[in-house]
């Protein structure tokens, strides 16, 4: 792999560093989680997660600005640019996330996705969104923040994709908060949406030691509350997103 040719050292170290923290990872999680009780298992996995995210983020040299009004529950709705989005917003918050099947699969972050009790959603069956939904209402009843990223997909991050309503009916109750978030990037040593992002038919393992090679990412975070949503989950969807493309706004000003 070219990057890994061009810093050798850099990759092999950080590719070390991230087994070792890995390793950690599962240690924290054996005395912090297994042998909690059903019901605090949950908060148990996302506090398990807030603490081990920075320390992944630190091997990719990422440097995270976060705006005020930092959710703590409820449901947070976000763009997807990469895989880097989970241990950012997860970071910043203890959260439980909503992904795609396939993500569960994945080596490194399927792992970590299992583990922190991630939802997760079969895109190719949307029968089963209704039963997804019930598992996204009982998290937001136990009080926790659901992470929902519902465009469906990962982009480049030039536009924020039309979001997906099929996993926004416990949202029009009207009874939790309800928050829209967006995620960027910056590198300053290549191209974001080739590079961070992971999108179209990129595949994992090389788009990740390519990532590793890099000096530093850059990452911001802002948040709005929505005061006041729809009944409609298709209307919240667009009243969500537009929340999103303002924020988006605001970071190119």
């Amino acid at each position: 792999m070219k990057s890994w040719a061009r810093h050798p050292l850099r990759v092999t170290g950080r590719l070390l560093w991230l087994g070792a923290e890995l390793l950690l990872a599962a240690i924290s999680y054996a005395r912090y989680c297994a042998f909690r009780p059903h019901e605090a298992l949950p908060a148990a996995r996302a506090r398990w997660l807030q603490r081990s995210s920075p320390r992944v983020l630190r091997i990719f040299r990422v440097e995270t600005h976060v705006s005020e009004g930092i959710p703590c529950n409820g449901l947070l709705v976000c763009n997807h640019l990469s895989y880097l989005d989970v241990l950012v917003l997860a970071a910043i918050s203890p959260s439980q996330f909503v992904s795609k099947s396939e993500v569960r699969h994945w080596p490194v972050f399927g792992w970590f996705a299992r583990l922190a009790g991630t939802i997760f959603v079969n895109r190719n069956k949307p029968s089963q969104a209704a039963q997804s939904a019930d598992e996204i209402a009982a998290a937001l009843r136990g009080g926790a923040l659901v992470v929902l990223f519902p465009e469906g997909t990962s982009s480049g991050g030039e536009t924020v994709l039309p979001f997906k309503s099929s996993l926004l009916e416990p949202a029009t109750r009207n009874v939790h908060a309800l928050t829209a978030g967006l995620i960027g990037y910056q590198l300053p040593d290549g191209d974001v949406s080739e590079e961070v992002c992971y999108w179209k038919d990129m595949t994992l393992l090389p788009h990740l030691i390519n990532l590793l090679s890099k000096c530093a990412v850059r990452a911001a975070v802002g948040f709005t509350e929505l005061r006041q949503g729809s009944s409609n989950r298709k209307e919240l969807a667009r009243q969500l997103h537009s929340e999103v493309l303002k924020l988006k706004a605001s970071f190119a000003e």
